[in-house]
């Protein structure tokens, strides 16, 4: 159920007092959801609710997209703040003379645009966006190789940019201007009882599952066995006062199936249960969809899983999915929060000794031959490393090196920096004092907002579903950012509050259960499938055809490296094959 908003504006007209008012009763905005007056119109996509009683109201009587208008009028740029949930929008003012574009905190609802002189143009995907889809643009695909998704606010088109989550675009007579909508700001002096902070939380996730399921028939859940999806499908269940259909994708690929948790979850809380097992002839069958499916290059392997899941809950009658993301980059929950707090115990040690000890500890010390001191040795070159750049120590293609893996003529074209400059950009947005809640606002651009938000959002739309995010709800999120820090993660203990809040209400083996979600053995079936095989094995010749990758690596990457570790090269035969699939599906559009 994919909803669409595109339009475009001759901002010649828009900046001309004289023609702009004729230039509203004309303007071709396409959307669900649009509403004009006199002086303005806008378009909507996603389900806002309005902070102000009155603006939702009208909403109700009207709708969402009268109010906003209602809302836009009396406060204009500054609309933002009284705007909660999943939306994104495009607001044409003739009063103003200017044109303002937004999505919501994590772009649950997405936004591109073009922007010249003459033209503003936008839609809610990047391909779609008038006049941008001609020239693709080389360092948009090294950063989809860096990041397994381009992260915005480029795109895979030159011309073509991505508003980032918490965003807006104001375009007046002072130029083209991004503008961050939703401040970062965590209140790590709050202190509070855990009995009532525990009992709002849970009251704060129940609330946010009625939101979604509000006047829908059939509404099923995710679920991967883990705290966050056993959580949602729980509430679910309590709130619709019936056995909510729940969705389980299992692999039978040993280290990678945890349908066992699934099945707990759901006989705990009395789900109608679901299951399928993918198989390496389904990543066949749906390899070249999904890949072509998404805007713009996208490498995320848990989309495939996701797909068939969405699939299997179309096909039972639902029409709306709640998924659990949000529970880890909200709360603490991903492993490399602990392991960075390990490595920035070493800034504590006095500078004077560490100035002794680093000389002994580089890459060509004998120490490194030392079984035990080996680790230490490591342990202090990476403790060493800056944050963010730390948390890409081990990037797959820099860690290859980029000489050794690119068409020389490819990588004459980007700069490898570029990277690098965007995750300190971002690391730089949060002023947060406790690391932790400065890796949270990290992942709510990264691994929320640019990747598994999209993953989802893509698997639903082919399954024809709507989706929506309870733990991501905005009550939920300033929830999140009033805890002391050391209720997420306190010592090395992952999510400390969210799972002693929940204890008694999740079975206690979910609780303790180490996290894998949909994980996709790819590299262990590409070794042992030939038609899998010979599938990606074509797909990376493609790109060595190309130009962008070099075949003497395609070929020591498919006959040596894969079948040597097949885990660890597997990502990378797959966001490249992934990355030609979606090529050559822009070819044959």
């Amino acid at each position: 159920m994919h909803e669409k908003l595109s339009g475009q504006v001759d901002l010649t007209r828009l900046l001309n007092p004289a023609s702009a008012p004729d230039l509203i009763a004309s303007l071709d905005l396409r959307s669900a959801l649009t509403a004009r007056d006199a002086t303005a119109a806008c378009a909507l996509i996603g389900s806002p609710r309005f902070q102000d009683q009155n603006d939702q109201n009208l909403a109700s009587e009207s709708g969402p997209a009268a109010a906003l208008l209602k809302a836009w009028q009396r406060s204009g740029p500054e609309v933002c703040p009284g705007i909660h949930g999943a939306y994104a929008f495009a607001i044409v003012d003739a009063r103003r003379e200017c044109a303002f574009l937004a999505v919501d905190r994590f772009a649950i609802q997405t936004l591109c645009y073009r922007a010249d002189a003459q033209t503003l143009a936008f839609s809610d995907r990047a391909d779609c966006v008038e006049g941008g889809g001609s020239d693709l643009d080389p360092q948009a695909i090294f950063d989809y190789l860096y990041f397994h998704m381009i992260p915005a606010p480029r795109t895979i088109f030159k011309s073509v940019r991505r508003l980032p989550a918490a965003h807006a675009l104001l375009v007046d007579r002072q130029g083209v201007h991004e503008i961050r909508h939703w401040p970062l700001r965590f209140d790590e002096q709050h202190r509070q009882p855990f009995a009532a902070t525990r009992d709002n939380f849970r009251k704060l996730i129940r609330d946010g599952v009625a939101d979604e399921i509000a006047g829908q028939q059939r509404v099923g859940a995710f679920l991967s066995g883990g705290t966050d999806s056993s959580t949602v499908a729980g509430m679910l269940c309590e709130v619709s006062g019936q056995a909510a259909p729940a969705y389980s994708i299992g692999f039978a690929a040993e280290g990678y199936d945890e349908m066992e948790y699934a099945r707990l979850a759901a006989r705990h809380f009395g789900c109608e249960h679901h299951e399928y097992y993918v198989t390496p002839a389904d990543l066949l069958a749906s390899i070249p969809a999904v890949a072509r499916h998404h805007d713009q290059p996208f490498g995320n392997s848990s989309a495939l899983p996701a797909y068939y899941c969405a699939r299997m809950a179309g096909a039972d009658g639902c029409t709306k999915m709640l998924a659990g993301d949000g529970g880890d980059e909200l709360f603490g929950g991903n492993s490399r929060y602990a392991t960075q707090r390990l490595f920035e115990f070493y800034q504590s040690v006095p500078e004077s000794l560490r100035r002794r000890i680093e000389p002994l500890c580089g890459d060509d010390s004998i120490l490194r031959r030392i079984p035990g001191l080996r680790q230490a040795s490591g342990y202090v070159r990476h403790s060493r490393v800056p944050m963010p750049d730390r948390l890409q120590t081990f990037n797959l293609v820099m860690q290859l090196d980029p000489a050794n893996v690119l068409g020389a003529d490819f990588l004459a074209q980007i700069d490898v920096g570029e990277p690098s400059r965007h995750m300190r950009a971002t690391w730089s947005e949060c002023r947060a004092r406790s690391l932790i809640n400065r890796m949270l606002a990290y992942d709510w651009r990264y691994t929320l907002a640019d990747s598994d938000l999209p993953k989802v959002r893509g698997a639903t739309e082919m399954a024809g579903l709507a989706v929506g995010y309870p733990l991501l709800s905005d009550r939920l999120t300033d929830f999140s950012m009033t805890l002391p820090a050391n209720w997420k993660l306190r010592r090395f203990k992952l999510r400390w509050f969210f799972k002693e809040a929940l204890r008694g209400y999740l079975p206690d083996q979910i609780i303790t259960k180490s996290k894998k979600g949909f994980g996709l053995p790819f590299g262990v079936w590409a070794t042992r499938d030939p038609a899998l095989r010979r599938f990606a094995e074509e797909s990376l010749h493609g790109l060595a055809t190309r130009g962008i990758v070099r075949a003497d690596f395609i070929q020591s990457l498919i006959t040596e490296r894969l079948p040597a570790h097949p885990g660890y090269y597997g990502e990378m035969v797959w966001i490249l094959m992934m990355l030609e699939q979606w090529l050559q599906g822009r070819e044959s559009a």
